[in-house]
């Protein structure tokens, strides 16, 4: 077993399973997916600690645990669409690519988008799709999506991506506070209704995009 292998082992039995992650499904594609290859070769060594890794242009890999349980909650199906906001160098648009039959990984910054392409042809993620664009505008082109996961914090969850999620989609992000505390929610759609409740907590860093739109005082 080589060093990579022997630390992705250990990412899966210390911080996946250990923290309500059961799906077996997700579980064998983080076994699977080489995390290392996503990341730049200065931080290679880790890539596989529990917690973000930075993957340069101040972008980062989220924490392994969240991202997982994160995924579980979405409830991702074989025969799912999935847009992943935020993709950076496409790690967790490789990991949605073994549960759903088509990832669509948007990045608004161009080289990493470049660096995604890359990473996910050598992963054989023939059904996932990086593209470039405004992370806050979604990819309509696609939509609807029965999943929707934003790969960082954002502040709201803006009303052009809710409109792309399917009539019984779920989305997962996690929307920071008036006091810059995380909230996981899980969003879903029943008709023209969008309703969501909070998971749990966490931090991630923002996306760019998502921040606080400032605030008139008189």
């Amino acid at each position: 077993m080589s060093d990579y292998a022997a630390a992705r082992f250990f990412m899966v039995e210390g911080q996946i399973r250990p923290n309500k992650v059961t799906d077996h499904r997700l579980v064998e594609a983080l076994m699977d997916v080489p995390r290392e290859n996503f990341v730049p070769d200065a931080v290679r060594g880790i890539a596989y600690v529990d917690e973000d890794v930075p993957v340069g242009n101040g972008r980062y890999l989220m924490e392994p645990m969240i991202f997982a349980r994160m995924l579980q909650e979405a409830s991702i199906g074989e025969n799912d669409v999935v847009l992943d906001v935020g993709c950076a160098t496409g790690y967790s648009t490789a990991i949605l690519a073994r549960l759903a039959a088509t990832v669509v990984g948007l990045e608004s910054d161009a080289s990493l988008a470049e660096r995604a392409k890359a990473a996910l042809a050598s992963a054989g993620a023939t059904n996932a799709l990086a593209v470039t664009g405004p992370l806050a505008a979604g990819y309509a082109n696609q939509a609807p999506y029965d999943v929707i996961i934003f790969e960082g914090a954002v502040c709201e969850v803006p009303a052009a991506i809710c409109e792309q999620l399917a009539d019984g989609g779920r989305m997962v992000a996690t929307v920071l506070g008036d006091r810059g505390l995380g909230e996981v929610r899980l969003y879903e759609r029943t008709g023209k209704v969008v309703s969501s409740r909070v998971l749990f907590e966490a931090q991630p860093h923002l996306l760019p995009g998502f921040e606080p739109k400032p605030k008139f005082e008189f």
